[in-house]
């Protein structure tokens, strides 16, 4: 007898909600192609996927407990003096993935940025938009880590196109590979909706701490300064939602994906970081932003200063933002629509089997 459940392990890094919210899309594109997605992750991003798909069983993983540094240049230093704790997540991970396949029949595994969610037994995807890791003068040796992890899946997926114009430039675009790529397209679980423009302007904060509340801080004191109607939504997962209002400025903990889609939408432009995630969903929407690198992230300050260059979208650096600085929003151009049609059927015959 055939079984008909053919469950595919999804498991996001759990780093800012920025790999969790992208992995939304392949799970709805899971499902209407015939598949169960499991969920796996810890912390915040598994809480992600749970309030947007409560009917799906959800695993825990352990945490890979990387800690952001009170002071961006600190970070690289963070990282390393974590790495142990990182690596002990990676063997322990690697074990219930292989007790896992028998334990729930996997049919196969998609992970995005987690280094030990993979299999032998099962076609196992990767997902990532840095093919190079960007970490200063240790660049060329967390690439080669990197890569060298990359290796151990069947296919890595790339979030971006291939060719110029594209949104990720050297992060996901090696000179010379050996590794299986398949470059999706941007992914983006929102679409662009024509509705009546409600906010001058919406802030919306993610990545992890303690760089979120400082930056929460700030933009509070500064936002006082700004003339027009804002909504702000703080990227706190909570339990309940919580909405206060403060003058001109609407304040929300969190907001479920169909909601966000909406303030986005109805939003004249938009105030937030540069992680990669929050750049693909700009450019799906057609948005005009304004970013502020989280600081120490040098794949953040990369990708704001690309697209500064390339006239997008302008940047300040964290201490240096002032609400006057949103006035150079209108000199540039925003974020390129790249439109690229993803064949999911195709993609997903990979979890097929014979």
């Amino acid at each position: 007898m055939e079984n008909s459940v053919k469950n595919i392990l999804v498991a996001p890094l759990n780093w800012g909600l920025g790999h969790a919210t992208r992995c939304i899309p392949i799970i709805r594109q899971l499902e209407k192609n015939g598949f169960t997605p499991i969920l796996a992750s810890d912390g915040v991003a598994l809480q992600i996927l749970q309030k947007e798909f409560p009917h799906l069983k959800a695993l825990n993983l352990p945490s890979y407990e990387i800690e952001y540094a009170k002071n961006g240049a600190d970070f690289k230093w963070k990282l390393i003096t974590n790495s142990p704790k990182m690596i002990d997540a990676i063997f322990s991970e690697k074990k219930m993935v292989k007790r896992w396949v028998a334990e729930y029949n996997l049919y196969g595994i998609i992970s995005d940025n987690r280094l030990g969610v993979y299999s032998k037994k099962v076609p196992s995807v990767f997902i990532t938009h840095q093919l190079n890791v960007l970490s200063g003068k240790t660049t060329w040796i967390s690439s080669k880590l990197h890569q060298h992890f990359i290796k151990k899946f069947d296919e890595c997926w790339v979030p971006d196109l291939e060719k110029l114009p594209n949104l990720t430039g050297k992060l996901g675009h090696l000179k010379k590979s050996k590794l299986k790529l398949t470059y999706l397209g941007p992914l983006s679980r929102l679409e662009k909706k024509d509705l009546p423009i409600k906010y001058d302007l919406m802030v919306i904060l993610s990545g992890p701490e303690p760089q979120r509340t400082y930056l929460e801080e700030k933009l509070k004191k500064e936002i006082k300064g700004f003339k027009g109607k804002v909504i702000f939504i703080k990227g706190l997962i909570e339990p309940e939602q919580k909405i206060d209002k403060d003058g001109n400025v609407m304040y929300y903990n969190f907001m479920t994906s169909g909601q966000l889609e909406t303030a986005f939408n109805e939003s004249e432009m938009v105030l937030c970081r540069s992680g990669y995630t929050t750049v693909m969903d700009l450019a799906k929407l057609g948005k005009k932003a304004f970013f502020i690198p989280t600081p120490g992230q040098f794949e953040q300050e990369y990708l704001a200063k690309r697209l500064k260059r390339n006239d997008f979208v302008p940047y300040a650096k964290q201490e240096d933002f002032k609400i006057e600085d949103l006035e150079d929003v209108k000199l540039y151009q925003g974020l390129p629509q790249l439109k690229k049609d993803i064949h999911w059927k195709q993609l997903l015959i990979l979890f097929e089997g014979e």
